[in-house]
Parts: C-alpha cells; structure tokens; sequence
C-alpha cells in the first residue's frame, strides 16, 4: 500500500520559502555568528567553529531553497548530518572545563534545523541527527574526562523542542491535504460561478442586441399594417443576420456584420459557417481575417459569397468562395490570418 502523498505545497502553506523567511535565515546566520565570536575565550583555533557557523547556515538555507514534500533524500540526508558534524568541529576546540556555556551554541542551532525538517516530512531523520548529535556530545565528554553523563546532560535538554516540533508535524501535515483539497474544491466553484456569470452576462447581452434589432420590426408587424418594400428587405436582411449569429458566432464582428448586410441589400448571397478553428486563433490573426472577410464582402455586387470557418486542425483556418458574373474566386486562409492561397476561374462567355 503507497503511502499518501502529500501536496507539494505544504512548505509554501507554512511560508518556508517567503521573504520573511530568508530574513528569519539571515537573522538566524547573524546571531550564531555572533554568539560563536563573543564566546571564544579559550578557543585557540577559530577556524573550525566559523566553519561550524558555515554548516548551520548552509543547512537553514537548505531547509528554504530545496522544494518538494517531503524533502528529498539527499539533501534530508547532508541535513542530518549537520548536528554531529558542527558540534564535532566546536566541541574539539572548546577548553576543559568549558568556560562558557553559550560555547556550546551548536546544539541549539542543529536542533532548528531538525525540527523543521519534522515539518517537512522528516522526522525519522531528524530524530536520527538528534541521536547522532547526543552521541557525538557523550563521546566528546568521555574522551576528555567529563564522563558520558555530563555530555548527555548537555545535550539532552535539546529533545523537548524536537518533541514539540515532532507532535506539529504530525498534526499539521494531515491537515494541509485536507487545506488543500478544499482550496482546489474553492478554486474549481469560483471557476464555475465565473463561468456561469459570463454565460448569463453572455445572454444578457444577446437579448439586449436582439431586443433592439428587432423589436421595431416586430412591433410594425404586430400592428397588423401591411409592409412596404424597404420593411420587408429589412426583415430578411435582419434574418439573415440572426441566421449568422448562430451558425457563425466566430465571425460576429461590426465590420463582417455591416459589410455582410451591404452586401445583402445588393442582392448578393452571404452565407457564413464556423466549425471552430477561429476560436483558437490569436487575436492579431483573427483581426486579418475578420478585415479580409469584410473587405471583400464590400467588394462584391452580385452572385453568392461564402464564408466558411473550417474545422480545427486543418491545414487551412478558413475558406471564402465568391462565385458572380466576373467568375469563381476562391481564397484560403492560413492560421495567421493572411491569404495562403487563391484560385480564379473565369465562366466563359455565352
């Protein structure tokens, strides 16, 4: 049985890798540097306790930079290190008996260091580090005559804060699955309310457009007087764009709509169809189009015009078919908008 992941997401939710903290990590470098400068009375060599400073701050650094959750192996396993690493490098340096006991600085700040990696999915190894660090103390106070006792006396004082650490870890982490599933459940609603609101706002609008376009004429039709010639034209001509609207709702546009509505009002037949591959247009291709599509709906006099968006994943976006006295014009259209091919042929006379 795999164990549950969890979200990837948990050290962000805490704000490990915020501003805040690389300044809390800062602070944390600064006064270790500090505590291990004022506290060198007896140290001969300061070489390796400046390089002890180096390894904690390393390892803070480590805890915020490196992402993913749990943390991974490799760097789980420098980090684990760092607790008898750095206090093998100051514990060697410190006189007998220890003159200060703020010497012994390395302890509380690899002890930092484990309890986040608890947070962070890691506390078997943390509790390992803490062992390991504990034993490195009990050597060190073994070999120069303190006794084990005193060495662990000194270091032992360090599992209540990796105890706490543990018991939030284990609390936190369940509950960060269940934050974040209902956040994505939040993010999924607020996406369908968007999407819900712009379908009405979408219909609104159409019955806005549509409540001006033809209630006029529905209202002379509706007094029951007989239409005259321009009325009844404005009929069809209104038709025919409602017609357009839905079968081709992608080429909606002013200038295709008062060019096709020119157009029909000399007698030319305009038909549009839209399969779809204008949808996934940019908008600069879609804007071509459009103005090619209106300019040569302006251009015709007689005949038939069609206009036709074809499917997506065709080799062309779109076709447009002028067949009148001059002959047949066929023209397509590439992806970006621009005329990719024409082909011409002239009836012959009779």
């Amino acid at each position: 049985m795999t164990r549950p992941v969890v979200d990837q997401d948990v050290p962000d939710m805490l704000g490990m890798q915020s501003t805040a903290a690389r300044i809390i990590v800062g602070f944390y470098s600064l006064t270790y540097l500090m505590i291990a400068i004022v506290s060198r009375e007896g140290i001969e060599s300061f070489e390796p306790v400046l390089l002890a400073v180096l390894v904690v701050s390393l390892g803070a650094i480590t805890l915020i930079r490196i992402p993913g959750d749990p943390l991974p192996l490799c760097p789980t396993l420098a980090l684990t290190a760092i607790g008898p690493v750095a206090s093998a490098l100051v514990l060697g340096e410190l006189p007998i008996p220890v003159e200060n006991p703020m010497q012994t600085w390395p302890l509380s700040a690899a002890t930092a260091i484990f309890a986040f990696m608890g947070v962070r999915g890691r506390a078997g190894f943390a509790w390992l580090g803490m062992a390991s660090m504990m034993t490195t103390c009990a050597v060190w106070s073994a070999l120069t005559g303190q006794g084990v006792a005193h060495g662990l006396a000194i270091s032992v004082i360090n599992v209540a804060p990796l105890l706490m650490a543990t018991f939030f870890g284990l609390t936190i982490r369940p509950s960060a699955g269940a934050i974040f599933r209902l956040r994505e459940q939040t993010t999924r609603r607020v996406a369908a309310e968007a999407a819900d609101s712009a379908v009405l706002e979408e219909r609104d609008r159409q019955l806005g457009r549509l409540d001006e376009l033809a209630r006029p004429l529905l209202e002379r039709i509706g007094s029951g007087a007989e239409l005259d010639e321009d009325e009844r034209l404005a009929c069809r001509l209104l038709e025919a764009h409602l017609r357009d609207l839905l079968r081709a709702p992608g080429l909606s546009d002013p200038a295709v709509d008062a060019a096709a509505r020119a157009a029909r009002g000399r007698r030319v037949e305009v038909i549009m169809l839209d399969d779809g591959a204008l949808d996934g247009a940019d908008e600069a291709a879609r804007d071509r189009f459009l103005a090619a599509v209106a300019e040569e709906l302006a251009t015709v006099s007689d005949g038939a015009v069609t206009v036709r968006v074809l499917p997506p994943g065709r080799t062309s976006m779109a076709t447009v078919l002028v067949n009148s006295e001059d002959g047949v014009r066929r023209m397509e259209f590439g992806h970006d908008g621009h005329p990719a091919a024409t082909e011409i042929s002239v009836q012959s006379e009779r």
